[in-house]
């Protein structure tokens, strides 16, 4: 098993050391999202004042009204962003990014001890409301022991994600998402899930059966983020920001405005990437599922995405076929990701 964190000593993932690193935060404020299913306190950390959005209805009726001012009225208020880490446990490329980005916002430089100005002029110049979770399946994370999937081979992906059986076989994917929740069916319980076997990304949010999806839907709820970004790992892919679902077209073509201009930073650096076509429709069947992202929106009103990021692993992946990425591409593409978000492209 390769330590990432001592061959990459910017790669930081692990719970124990997120906490000290918010425990040395002088700009941003942390607070306590939930309790997890396995006893696991989930922080998250806020950057600018909150803005009061003078409401009087959940985003839901507003819509029903006809007038979405009256969830959040967002006339001259700063825009809120908001990124969610590690809702897969073994998915660490956002909670390392994530760890360089507070190093970056509370003294200029990120944990390499270098300065990245595209991204903090950006977030200076916006001076956005930013809510981050840097880990938010907690039990996963805890769980899972390697720092990241990076010179991996990619049954340990398989392994460390999805778990396995009761007989000791991989569970794999997609088959990990035919029972839900796992917890009865695995054998060795893998780091997708919280201790309760609930994939947190298709909890059911009509009647959540984890509590921190509950209290993540909450937070989202007050915050009304006009971008959410979910950050994921997608074994050996090329590093693209997923159209969503079930929601609106603006939602989508917002979603690819900030892919296009994510591409064009990314590009800046010699990097080539995927920008996902707006789908108009859900066609086929069965239907893609009500995840999440999709959740998100429909909570908030906000643009919601998947970034789901190369995972650097040592061997061929099979589903993505493409080659692994250093821990240091890695890190500049979501550097781009982030600074893109800050320049609210997504409104483009």
């Amino acid at each position: 098993m390769i330590n990432t964190k001592e061959k990459y000593p910017f790669w930081i993932t692990k719970p124990d050391d997120i906490k000290t690193i918010l425990s040395t935060l002088t700009r941003g404020e942390v607070h306590t999202l939930c309790t997890s299913a396995g006893g696991h306190e989930i922080p998250y950390v806020t950057y600018g004042e909150k803005e009061d959005y003078e409401r009087r209805a959940n985003y839901s009726s507003a819509c029903g009204g006809r007038d979405i001012s009256c969830y959040a009225n967002k006339d001259s208020k700063r825009p809120t962003i908001m990124l969610i880490g590690a809702t897969h446990g073994q998915e660490t490329e956002g909670v390392a990014s994530i760890s360089n980005l507070l190093s970056l916002l509370e003294c200029g430089k990120d944990l390499r001890g270098e300065e990245v100005p595209m991204l903090t002029e950006a977030f200076e110049r916006t001076n956005p409301r930013l809510v981050i979770v840097p880990i938010y399946n907690m039990d996963g994370r805890v769980r899972c022991v390697p720092d990241s999937m990076i010179d991996e081979p990619f049954v340990s992906l398989r392994y460390h994600g999805q778990g396995t059986w009761k007989d000791g076989s991989l569970c794999g994917w997609p088959e990990c998402k035919k029972i839900h929740p796992i917890k009865d069916a695995a054998g060795f319980l893998g780091a997708y899930y919280n201790d309760d076997g609930v994939n947190l990304m298709h909890d059911n949010f009509f009647a959540p059966m984890a509590q921190e999806t509950r209290a993540l839907m909450k937070l989202i709820d007050e915050e009304a983020p006009d971008c959410v970004i979910g950050l994921h790992g997608g074994g050996n892919s090329v590093n693209f920001l997923m159209q969503p679902d079930y929601v609106p077209l603006y939602t989508k073509k917002g979603v690819y405005n900030l892919a296009q201009s994510t591409a064009s930073l990314e590009e800046s650096f010699g990097y080539k990437t995927n920008i996902a076509k707006i789908r108009e429709s859900c066609e086929g069947f069965p239907p893609p599922s009500f995840n999440l992202t999709s959740a998100i929106h429909h909570i908030c009103g906000g643009v919601s995405a998947t970034y789901e990021s190369n995972e650097g692993l040592a061997d061929t992946d099979p589903i993505a076929g493409s080659a692994s990425f250093t821990a240091e591409e890695i890190l500049i593409r979501h550097y781009c990701l982030f600074t893109s978000l800050f320049r609210c492209a997504w409104r483009e």
